[in-house]
């Protein structure tokens, strides 16, 4: 249990004011029959045993300056523990100065490539890949948080037309700068060699024949030849029946009668 010490009464006489030995935390106790009576010492009553106490829902100092060291921001902390939000900034403020640190430092560490440690600095690298991408090298802003296992991720935010970009790292602090590694797509993107790829490179699309192919023209000099035209079957005539020789000579005609 935690000892408290008593600062004075509330402006109204009707409420004590506590606070703990460090003075971080304040609390206020209601000045009723069951206070009175537990300073005194006598037993009220088993349904009575407890004291009212107004503790307000907030995090002690250590308790916010881990989550504001974790990542969190102010704003965020405040309304998850319903806090005042001067209160928390007072006991963030010094471990934002850390993370900003963290952050300038990582900027001046040594990206690790495929082949080793690069010999320009993270700083460097980044610039050199925005320019070559056509973006402003001013424009990104640095950021750094302490994971649960101790070390630095560093988070690079910039701006590229209407989209708003991330990237992160991991800071090892060291001799030289240190160095840092990639953490997703885009931070190893921004560390490749190859500054004049496209962050998010597209695949080329097969180009589609969408009309049908037209047929040659001809050329001016030549001149289309008519379709072949085929002539009908001329009609064989029929020789007309010459009589023999015997009907001649007996008057007999042609078709066999006699005259």
């Amino acid at each position: 249990m935690r000892e408290l010490k008593v600062v004075g009464l509330d402006v109204d006489g009707k409420r004590i004011i506590c606070e703990t030995d460090d003075s971080a935390e304040k609390f206020v106790l209601r000045s009723d029959d069951r206070l009175k009576a537990a300073v005194r010492g006598d037993w009220v009553g088993s349904n009575q045993t407890a004291i009212d106490v107004e503790v307000p829902n907030m995090l002690r100092p250590k308790d916010i300056q881990a989550k504001i060291r974790a990542g969190a921001s102010v704003e965020q902390v405040a309304a998850a523990a319903g806090a005042d939000l001067a209160r928390v900034e007072r006991f963030a403020h010094p471990v934002l100065l850390e993370r900003s640190r963290a952050a300038e430092l990582a900027t001046a560490a040594h990206p690790v490539l495929a082949d080793g440690p690069s010999v320009l600095t993270l700083l460097e690298t980044v610039t050199a890949a925005l320019v070559a991408r056509g973006l402003d090298p001013d424009s990104p802003s640095w950021d750094a948080w302490r994971n649960e296992d101790g070390r630095w991720t560093v988070q690079m935010a910039w701006k590229a037309g209407m989209s708003d970009n991330v990237a992160h790292f991991r800071y090892a602090p060291g001799v030289h700068g240190g160095t840092v590694t990639a953490f997703d797509d885009a931070a190893s993107e921004l560390i490749d060699p190859n500054f004049a790829r496209p962050l998010r490179p597209l695949a080329p699309v097969a180009q589609l024949a969408l009309e049908e192919p037209q047929a040659p023209l001809s050329t001016p000099t030549e001149a289309p030849e008519p379709p072949p035209t085929t002539k009908p079957p001329r009609p064989r005539k029929t020789r007309p029946a010459v009589p023999a020789w015997e009907d001649v000579l007996l008057g007999v005609r042609s078709s066999g009668g006699e005259r």
